[in-house]
């Protein structure tokens, strides 16, 4: 993950800075419940915190400078061969998916990683939330149906789309100059589907079509009608149009710059009292009443043990809301004893049937940036832990599927 503070700042690649950066992980991320009893006498593993802020160059966060970031709309690696329909919807549902966030996460010594970046996208539904929790039970992914997807891109060093010279924020680094043309609702997914009257607009799917002609294309399409008559660079001409450009904000959430910093710099007090529990996880500007009323809702005392564990870690640096580790021996930070995946829970790779490893997790801090009311139907997670491929496997598919695990908290997780 890099952060840019200046137009004379050169972004560094992975390469260049891989001990702040992300590192492949073995396929020991796993937690069996007999190995719960063990855990507090582990060791420590180093932890890369990520942070959200406004960006202080907006186009700091274009494809070119391999950004993570979260909210808006994905900056994608590959431009052109972007993720299937299957992908890209709700498992449950149906609907396209919401851009959560996009971490860089390149792989030294391994020329086909040399860029590679971790896209995670999620239905902004809670009941389908809720619903995918009894899908990522089920041992056999092919029949899971999931609202949360993490798709993994990589490219060499060599490509068709970049320079092989780290970019620098300047006019000197170029974009990739090519790319899919994108839904004009969402500005996410590609456009495949083409609106019936204009030829000009495109979309994801019927749904987000439907949903931009009530918004106002309706009318827009009539003068898109009109001005083709006298202009050839209003019609759909395999470009970028001016109107394609147009993408429906309120349908995004706010969109931030991924910064990190590690762990260790931040010191804390390991002397936590249970009443400091509730505000730890939140900002010190405000409050949130959900994560104090959550230590009544605990279904017993591992839970109570797990959550204080979760707490001190996390009361290092409150408004964290990404976790990664460089260890290979890493695993994920639970908040909560219940819910947590065995090692047979964790599926193969969907393309090399090789092991997944636990690369990072998202806390619900995020929710609070991205303006989420606390509501009773509001999207909520107590975390997101990624899996993905322990050789991050190189196939003809540029966006592959790799693996969510999504806790929730105690009163609303079920499982068998």
């Amino acid at each position: 993950m890099v952060a840019i503070t200046s137009e004379e700042t050169e972004i560094e690649v992975l390469q260049c800075s891989v001990e702040n950066t992300i590192s492949l992980q073995d396929s020991d991320g796993d937690y069996d419940q007999e190995e719960e009893e063990e855990e507090d006498d582990e060791e420590e593993v180093p932890v890369t915190l990520g942070f959200v802020e406004k960006p202080k160059n907006p186009s700091s966060l274009l494809p070119q400078f391999f950004p993570s970031k979260a909210g808006g709309t994905p900056a994608w690696l590959d431009p052109v061969d972007l993720p299937s329909e299957k992908s890209r919807t709700c498992g449950i549902c149906g609907d396209p998916l919401r851009f959560l966030l996009q971490v860089y996460a390149p792989i030294s010594g391994k020329e086909s990683t040399f860029h590679r970046t971790l896209f995670v996208f999620m239905c902004s539904s809670m009941t389908c939330l809720l619903q995918d929790q009894h899908q990522q039970w089920k041992r056999r992914p092919e029949k899971q149906c999931r609202s949360v997807k993490v798709l993994r891109c990589q490219l060499p060093r060599s490509n068709a789309y970049y320079s092989s010279e780290p970019p620098k924020l300047d006019r000197t680094s170029r974009s990739p100059g090519v790319g899919a043309l994108l839904c004009n609702w969402c500005g996410t997914w590609k456009g495949d589907k083409v609106c019936s009257s204009c030829r000009n607009a495109r979309y994801c799917s019927e749904k987000h079509q439907a949903v931009h002609w009530r918004s106002g294309h309706k009318q827009a399409c009539k003068q898109i009608n009109i001005s083709s008559q006298f202009s050839e660079s209003s019609t759909s001409n395999g470009k970028t149009t001016s109107n394609q450009a147009v993408v429906a904000i309120n349908v995004l959430w706010p969109e931030f710059e991924i910064s990190h910093e590690d762990e260790a710099e931040y010191e804390y007090d390991t002397e936590v009292s249970e009443n400091d529990y509730s505000s730890s996880l939140v900002l010190p500007k405000k409050k949130d009443e959900a994560v104090e009323a959550m230590m009544g809702d605990f279904e017993g005392d591992d839970d109570r043990r797990s959550w204080t564990s979760f707490q001190v870690c996390v009361g290092k640096a409150p408004e964290q809301v990404l976790r990664y580790t460089q260890d290979s021996k890493a695993k994920p930070l639970w908040p909560m004893a219940s819910g947590r995946p065995s090692k047979a829970d964790i599926p193969k790779c969907n393309y090399c049937d090789g092991p997944l490893c636990f690369e990072m997790q998202i806390l619900p801090q995020l929710l609070y940036f991205f303006g989420v009311k606390n509501d009773v139907d509001s999207l909520d997670w107590a975390t997101i832990a990624v899996y993905t491929c322990v050789d991050s496997c190189e196939t003809s598919v540029a966006y592959k599927e790799e693996f969510a695990w999504v806790q929730l908290n105690s009163q609303t997780t079920t499982h068998p």
